[in-house]
């Protein structure tokens, strides 16, 4: 079904508070930025902002809802005779793809700055954590429900959680490094591939 031009408006002026918002953070800090100074940059009454978001914090995971529909419809959609660790390597390329083609993931100065700060804000990374163990719970559940006859409920949550931590593990420490953006995927990827498949042999060293 085509967007409608009121669902557009809605669309762009969302994304626009985010983006606001991102950039006001990384500038000023996170709690030196209020919500009438994100409204007034983005040139919206204070009233609108809290029409879109309950709070200050709530911006920052805006999408976070919308982003784990995509991990939960690719388990869910699991293809016949696919492995899991074919179908966990595609909820990533999946998920990722999706990510990058919206919102901030379409620009990478945002997702450093949105992964700094929730690195670096304690309320925004409890928050964060908190999300993350929902999504794993409602990840291993669905595990569970593709995969009847070879998982039950504790081996699928070791599943998404050797998942999860390898991918963000990886992610981080290519951001400590200051590596590109294309590394940066590149990296949680890569630690998607060792904890589903474990890690290569090392390569031969020449006599």
């Amino acid at each position: 079904m085509e967007e409608s031009r009121r669902e557009r408006k809605k669309r762009q002026t969302r994304q626009l508070l985010t983006e606001t918002a991102l950039r006001l953070f990384a500038e000023r800090g996170y709690e030196q930025t209020t919500v009438a100074q994100i409204a007034e940059a983005a040139d919206v009454a204070t009233k609108t902002f809290f029409n879109y978001f309950p709070s200050k914090e709530d911006v920052l995971f805006a999408d976070t809802t919308h982003d784990n529909a995509v991990s939960l419809e690719v388990i869910a959609g699991r293809r016949p005779g696919e492995s899991i660790a074919a179908l966990m390597t595609r909820v990533y390329d999946e998920t990722l793809a999706r990510y990058r083609a919206e919102n901030i993931g379409a620009d990478p100065e945002l997702v450093r700055a949105y992964v700094r700060l929730v690195m670096t804000v304690p309320a925004l990374l409890a928050k964060a954590l908190h999300l993350s163990y929902e999504l794993q719970r409602e990840m291993a559940h669905a595990l569970v429900k593709a995969y009847p006859d070879e998982l039950d409920p504790v081996s699928a949550a070791a599943v998404i959680g050797s998942f999860a931590g390898a991918a963000q593990g990886a992610a981080m420490m290519s951001l400590r490094l200051n590596e590109s953006d294309e590394q940066l995927w590149a990296a949680a990827r890569r630690g998607i591939e060792i904890a589903l498949h474990g890690p290569p042999d090392p390569t031969p060293r020449e006599c």
